[in-house]
């Protein structure tokens, strides 16, 4: 293992996860960028030596999407100390669902909940009990409110905001060195849009009053990163970035629990 240690950004070959990479580098941390295209992620390496040589940056073009890709990704990854995961990998779709393509939908799926919870799951097991190490998810404001025409993206997008929320009080209680937390942007300007709509080109102003852009959300996930709260969410009635512990109900305390039976290792049967 180097000595170096590695800040991770999935879907880094555009809009907040482009901006996210950037935004690290200036903070001096070394980057491991991962995105399908791999002429995109050359770019961004271009740009971010030109605002900061110094740091190391490492890329891994991969399409998060096949599902074998996911393991092999995380084994390439054993020769490199990581620090903090950010998963940012994903996409919307809108339409009706009786009139979604139906491999958009196993797509979508696959990348926004199954590699999400994976790559999630790979990381904190081998990190939870490393100092300073974070996870950060990225979901939605569709990931807690429900969307007219976006039931499919704003389902996985809940699933996100429920899987990071209850992690996070997860190594809480279990006085675990690492913290996880949850980003959950509004309108953003990038190619969400054009992807979203199945078009070549999205005229943001056209269809928001509001949005914000991929800088902008790149700033807020480092507000994340610096706090000690698990969740940044921007209000979608406001559009202002509000830090907070929790946004979904947590039965932490309550007796209609399961009773956790311990086995003789003092492992959760």
């Amino acid at each position: 293992m180097t000595n170096r240690k590695y800040t991770v950004v999935t879907g880094a070959s555009s809009g907040i996860g482009y901006e996210t990479a950037k935004a690290f580098a200036e903070r001096d941390k070394n980057l491991i960028l991962i995105a399908r295209r791999e002429n995109k992620l050359n770019q961004l390496k271009k740009e971010i030596f030109s605002l900061n040589s110094n740091v190391n940056v490492l890329i891994f073009p991969t399409d998060l999407s096949i599902r074998e890709n996911v393991n092999q990704l995380f084994n390439d990854l054993e020769p490199y100390e990581l620090e903090t995961w950010i998963n940012n990998a994903g996409f919307g779709m809108y339409g009706d669902l009786e009139n979604n393509n139906i491999e958009k939908v196993e797509k979508i799926v696959q990348l926004n909940v199954e590699t999400l919870t994976l790559l999630s799951t790979l990381f904190v097991k081998k990190y939870r009990h490393v100092a300073g190490t974070q996870l950060i998810n990225m979901s939605s404001a569709g990931g807690y409110t429900i969307v007219p025409n976006a039931v499919v993206y704003c389902a996985t997008k809940f699933y996100v905001s429920a899987f990071t929320e209850g992690l996070a009080q997860e190594l809480i209680q279990s006085k675990s060195e690492m913290r996880a937390k949850v980003l959950a942007p509004a309108a953003t300007k990038t190619e969400f849009g054009q992807v979203a709509n199945n078009l070549d080109t999205y005229d943001y102003d056209q269809s928001f009053g509001m949005y914000h852009t991929s800088q902008q959300m790149a700033q807020f996930l480092l507000s994340l990163y610096d706090s000690d709260l698990s969740v940044g969410h921007v209000n979608r009635e406001t559009f202002t970035f509000e830090l907070s512990d929790t946004l979904l109900p947590y039965a932490g305390q309550s007796k209609r629990n399961q009773k956790q039976v311990l086995d003789s290792t003092g492992d959760n049967e």
